[in-house]
């Protein structure tokens, strides 16, 4: 990225490329940030391209905020970038939940199953609190909730697949992700999912409805497995 996103000071290093986006740490006022791009797509006619770019990095900025609104942590977005496609915001010292619970999988303890138990309660209430305000995340795996060092608290990232929705289909398969993630990658923890459900049924006025079809995505997921 050759041109500075408005604001950021510092240099750009690369810390990882995903399918739409490339993220850099860098500085923007002085205080250490993330600057997240949304490149174009060489195969889309080109302003086609810019009005889809556009409209998902105002869409991410959308839900990111509007998340926070909702009483969920989410880094402090600094700034937009409409021209070099970009978002600015805060860097969030601390570990992902995935290196939280892939550490958990190799030493079990008292101390760190209390740990694992709280982490379970902030996710679940977090989801809960997106749920009930019409936010699906879209992408909620453990590599996209950090732990800030400073306080423990939960803070949810990368709102990059995010919608507005009030439908129990899409709040179930939002669920389902994150239950597939979990057994994917975290099968050494246990009934993480089941403590995350837990709390969330305690945050969502809703969960009813939405557990209810949880049940039915489940089912389909399977049946699509034995397919595959």
């Amino acid at each position: 990225m050759e041109t500075k996103a408005d604001g950021v000071d510092g240099s750009l290093i690369l810390i990882k490329q995903g399918a739409e986006a490339r993220v850099f740490e860098s500085s923007f006022v002085g205080r250490r940030s993330i600057v997240k791009e949304r490149f174009s797509k060489k195969y889309r006619h080109p302003s086609l391209d810019a009005k889809l770019t556009l409209k998902r990095l105002n869409a991410e900025a959308r839900c990111m905020t509007k998340a926070r609104r909702l009483g969920v942590y989410t880094p402090v977005l600094y700034s937009v970038d409409i021209v070099l496609h970009t978002l600015t915001f805060e860097y969030v010292e601390g570990p992902s939940v995935k290196d939280i619970f892939l550490e958990f999988g190799l030493r079990n303890g008292g101390v760190v199953e209390e740990r694992m138990d709280d982490i379970a309660m902030q996710i679940g209430h977090a989801i809960g609190k997106l749920h009930d305000g019409g936010l699906i995340h879209g992408d909620l795996t453990t590599s996209n909730m950090l732990i800030r060092a400073a306080t423990n608290k939960l803070v949810v990232i990368d709102f990059g697949l995010s919608f507005t929705s009030t439908l129990p289909e899409d709040k179930a398969v939002d669920l389902y992700v994150l239950e597939r993630a979990l057994l994917s990658m975290h099968s050494s923890c246990g009934n993480v999912m089941d403590r995350i459900l837990a709390a969330y049924r305690k945050s969502s006025k809703q969960w009813s409805s939405t557990l209810n079809k949880l049940a039915q995505v489940r089912q389909r997921g399977r049946k699509r497995t034995m397919v595959g």
